[in-house]
């Protein structure tokens, strides 16, 4: 049985760096995810991290809602408006937990948390989930303008696959339908296969080519953060091969499906690991 929880918290902001180099600053209104344990996304390297600990249980657990965030979130973006810095600031929302989790529908802090940004619009927010849930705040994304930027993961063309890997996610179908929504009304859509499961390349990239501005691809040796080490660690490797997915998992098997999509939107739509999600 899943726990939620509230928090109040003492700032909203979190520095960031590494992976995500070129963000200031990544913004989390949730800690830990709905979208299920190992049997949820079993690659998920944020259930080996020091916030995975936030609560006892398993990763998929229990969620926590940091129910005090708009308000800091008011005070630290007036700062930075009122320092000069806000223009030149890119906020990742969010780095380790789904902004829309499904509790979100009842509690709407992330809205509260758009409302807030779209206040003090930094200069570039990139809203990261896998939910359509997202289109219920159409109205004010659509406030941020270009500075706002609705990255929705897409992990497989294939229902089967997402269904075999990531049962508790949501169909692959309604996500595609979530992006085309959110494109039709004026947003800048991301594609982010991330990592990248087993997919029909030019299925995938005609999709791709209707729904999303841009696509980024990642993979399990080039987005883990450990050439592969953390992806072996959890076990994708076996859980493939048990799958029958054994050839997918292996350096360079993206190639197939980046050379699809850069025939189909050609090669400035599309962008790579780290450097892709780093791309202003």
């Amino acid at each position: 049985m899943r726990r939620y929880l509230t928090r109040e918290i003492g700032r909203a902001l979190t520095p960031t760096g590494g992976f995500l180099e070129r963000f200031a600053y990544s913004l989390n209104p949730y800690i830990g995810c709905a979208f299920g344990s190992a049997r949820g996304c079993p690659f998920c390297y944020v259930r080996a991290l020091p916030v995975a600990r936030a609560h006892p249980g398993g990763w998929g657990e229990w969620v926590i809602a940091k129910l005090n965030l708009p308000e800091r979130l008011e005070v630290e973006l007036k700062g930075l408006a009122e320092s000069g810095r806000l223009p030149e600031t890119a906020i990742f929302m969010s780095s380790a937990t789904d902004p829309y989790q499904g509790w979100e529908r009842r509690l709407g802090l992330t809205r509260r948390t758009l409302e807030v940004l779209a206040r003090y619009p930094p200069r570039r927010l990139l809203i990261q989930t896998r939910s359509p849930l997202v289109e219920r705040d159409i109205d004010l994304i659509l406030s941020l303008g270009s500075q706002a930027i609705v990255s929705i993961t897409i992990e497989t063309d294939n229902d089967r696959v997402r269904h075999a890997i990531t049962p508790t996610s949501p169909s692959v179908m309604r996500r595609i339908a979530a992006m085309r929504r959110l494109r039709s009304a004026g947003i800048v859509t991301q594609m982010a296969i991330a990592p990248m499961m087993p997919n029909d390349p030019e299925h995938f990239a005609s999709i791709a080519d209707e729904v999303a501005n841009r696509v980024i691809v990642d993979t399990y040796f080039d987005g883990d953060g450990a050439n592969g080490r953390r992806s072996r660690a959890l076990g994708i490797g076996e859980l493939y091969v048990q799958l029958g997915y054994g050839e997918w998992f292996k350096p360079g098997v993206e190639a197939v499906l980046l050379a699809a999509l850069r025939e189909r939107l050609g090669k400035e739509r599309v962008l790579f690991s780290r450097d892709g999600f780093n791309t202003m």
